[in-house]
């Protein structure tokens, strides 16, 4: 009885902790506000608008400093940052998933750096264009096999940036931040589209391993020969294209096992190749072919990686396994945790909006231990809970853990518009292009 109740006080002490930090640290004007505003999305999971949100007991103050929370509030972000950057294990190797994502905005003319975006869809087609913002997550995968993605670092990305180049620098941040003062050890796996020269070669000197799946209709090339002292010396090697059996060389490293999730994975990797438009960026080679027993076989899996020394392939495939977690985590977001629900009219506003769930979803990382199951009639009860069931049972927490923000004060009523003032609208911004290197 009293190991059980040390296991629950552990994670509640954590957590207030966190919250606390939280609260003196992340934020700045605004600082209850805002606080209460990510409390709230933890309590109300059936609100239909932002001012919905304000509904929940646990904000005690009024809709409109909801909005001003948003329009109006400061956020200290490195600061957050890095006490998320606190939370990670320092047990093993860490795996950080590297992705992007979408926020529609269709009807909006007032947001700045607006692009045409795909929007996957069920027609024929398969994508539709929006207008929309894109972000880009650099988040960490605690567990394989589980949909718990913690966020590390949300920017925003403009049209007139590369997307690769931003994601370079995400990752050099979060290096500092997190093998700079503890030594941790980590991999970064990423899906096609940072499967490029420009992603591994800026970070072949940065202290992490990086794993990245490739297009299954890539060409690459082996070192180059020995200078023969006739003519212009070689850049490239033997030719291996991935749909050409005949050009592929003998593998330098082959393993065979029985993985728990996916059967039996045979793999086999290339070292030091490197593609055509830049010799001078050496990467190894894996390819990954499992066998399971399904009606249609899964695809083979093209990965590139680099700074793995003292790994085996078993162990560079799994980290790419972990990444998965990253995709069902962007939709919990959004369905769940209400992060495109709002429709701002400035696009820092969205920033600051993200910022604010990313903190409503670490809260219930800390929490999950903690929370006792409450599953519907038509599901199965849950040893480790997904972050839709700690969501479920969360409020029940509020009552141990209290709130670090200042009682209400009643400021009396505000004068409201002045009469014969005018209105100004907004300004309205056009779509940008893209830029092609993204």
């Amino acid at each position: 009885m009293e190991n059980q109740t040390a296991s629950q006080s552990y994670p509640l002490n954590k957590l207030k902790a966190f919250r606390q930090l939280l609260y003196q640290k992340g934020f700045g004007y605004y600082r209850d506000a805002q606080f209460e505003l990510v409390d709230a999305l933890l309590c109300n999971q059936a609100a239909r608008s932002f001012a919905e949100l304000t509904l929940t007991p646990l904000h005690r103050r009024r809709w409109c400093s909801a909005y001003a929370a948003v329009e109006r509030g400061t956020q200290r972000n490195n600061q957050v940052r890095r006490l998320f950057a606190q939370q990670v294990s320092n047990n093993g190797v860490q795996v950080l998933a590297l992705d992007t994502t979408i926020w529609p905005h269709p009807g909006a003319r007032t947001l700045a750096e607006l692009a045409h975006e795909y929007q996957t869809t069920k027609s024929k087609r398969g994508h539709i264009f929006v207008r929309a913002h894109r972000y880009s997550l650099l988040d960490w995968i605690p567990e394989r096999g589980q949909s718990w993605a913690l966020p590390l670092d949300s920017r925003r990305l403009a049209p007139t940036m590369a997307t690769v180049q931003l994601a370079v620098d995400q990752v050099r941040a979060v290096c500092r931040r997190l093998v700079g003062q503890t030594g941790r050890k980590l991999a970064i796996a990423a899906d096609t589209r940072y499967g490029t020269h420009r992603f591994l070669g800026p970070l072949q000197d940065e202290p992490c391993a990086v794993v990245v799946r490739l297009r299954r209709d890539r060409v690459l090339y082996g070192r180059s020969p020995p200078y023969s002292g006739l003519g212009r010396p070689r850049k490239h090697g033997q030719r291996l294209a991935f749909k050409e059996l005949e050009t592929w060389p003998m593998p330098n490293a082959e393993m065979h096992f029985v993985d728990e999730r996916w059967g039996q994975v045979h793999l086999r990797a290339w070292f030091d190749v490197h593609a055509r438009e830049d010799y001078g960026t050496e990467f190894n080679l894996m390819l990954a072919e499992v066998r399971l027993e399904r009606r249609r076989r899964p695809q083979p899996l093209w990965l590139a990686y680099q700074g793995a020394a003292g790994f085996t392939l078993a162990d560079i495939w799994r980290w790419f396994d972990h990444r998965w977690a990253i995709e069902p985590s962007f939709r919990f977001r959004k369905q769940r945790l209400h992060w495109t629900l709002p429709a701002w009219q400035q696009s820092e506003r969205c920033d600051r909006w993200t910022l604010l769930v990313d903190m409503a979803y670490w809260q219930l990382f800390l929490a999950r231990t903690a929370i006792q199951d409450e599953p519907l009639p038509w599901h199965k009860p849950q040893e480790k809970l997904t972050p839709g069931r700690a969501l479920r049972g969360f409020a029940l927490l509020f009552a141990q853990i209290d709130t670090p923000t200042c009682p209400v004060k009643s400021r009396g009523k505000p004068p409201g518009w002045k009469t014969g003032q005018q209105r100004r609208a907004p300004p309205r911004y056009s779509l940008v292009k893209r830029c092609r290197k993204s």
